[in-house]
């Protein structure tokens, strides 16, 4: 119990971080929390086979609670798109249980080398202020399910809430930002959702699993970074307004790149 409580103490320190860094800088957590737990799972001991879909699994669960706190405060301000919402909604849903079954099947190695590839991509985009440029308007039905259900794949496969793919392709299609990062948030929740009830499953009964864990997530983690991050997510958006944010993009950037290099060489 004392070494459940010890480790209790490093998720509410991530749940904390992730937290203030989600406010500051508008970016998901999913990219912190996974490499994280995956490190702290090393160091308690839990078996190698499991580490990366626990992290994963346990990281989209995670999302349920910021994202709903994110999605209240936008909508307060009228910036949802919530139509946009709608027609990506069911894509989401569909990719993101996909994405969770195929990520069962896939071994912990392989996952870990995704996962450190996308960091790279996200960092380069960050570091680099790659912004497509708008090109067209929204598309039909089968465009929006068919943009919906691969935002939601690599989102599960990786334990994103998919707003490093769902802003750029909204103001692709002549969004603008604001809107567009208030309804990438809001598509956080059905990702996340989705996410977590598709690795409770994909991991129900697997043989290697610690105590507290349901499925492919790990409670105690879901419970200290869950709650502690909703509540220093405003401390975030607060220093937003009196740090500078372009500098600490390109840090943060820079921090990214070297958790993608060091999940690529293990």
């Amino acid at each position: 119990m004392s070494e459940l409580l010890y480790s209790l103490f490093f998720y509410m320190a991530l749940g904390a971080a992730t937290g203030v860094v989600a406010g500051l800088l508008g970016v998901g957590g999913g990219l912190i929390i996974v490499p994280t737990l995956a490190w702290i799972f090393h160091l308690q001991g839990m078996p190698a086979s499991v580490i990366m879909h626990l992290a994963i699994g346990t990281s989209l669960a995670t999302i349920i609670v910021t994202s709903i706190s994110s999605v209240r405060a936008h909508h307060r301000h009228g910036a949802v798109l919530w139509p946009v919402f709608w027609q990506l909604a069911p894509g989401l849903v569909i990719g993101t249980l996909l994405g969770s079954e195929l990520a069962g099947a896939l071994r912990n190695d392989t996952l870990r080398i995704i996962f450190g590839i996308f960091t790279l991509t996200v960092a380069a985009q960050i570091g680099f202020g790659f912004k497509p440029s708008p090109h067209r308007n929204l598309p039909g039905t089968a465009g929006m399910l068919t943009a919906g259900g691969l935002i939601g794949l690599v989102s599960a496969i990786v334990g994103i809430g998919g707003g490093s793919m769902t802003v750029p392709f909204l103001t692709w299609c002549n969004e603008t930002i604001h809107k567009a990062v208030a309804t990438s948030a809001a598509c956080g929740l059905p990702i996340a959702l989705a996410g977590a009830v598709g690795y409770v499953f994909t991991g129900w009964g697997q043989p290697d699993l610690p105590p507290w864990s349901c499925g492919y997530v790990y409670g105690p983690a879901l419970l200290g970074i869950g709650l502690i991050s909703m509540l220093s997510a405003p401390l975030g958006a607060k220093l937003a307004h009196s740090l500078p944010t372009t500098t600490l993009r390109k840090v943060f950037a820079g921090f990214l790149g070297i958790i993608g290099i060091k999940m690529l060489i293990g």
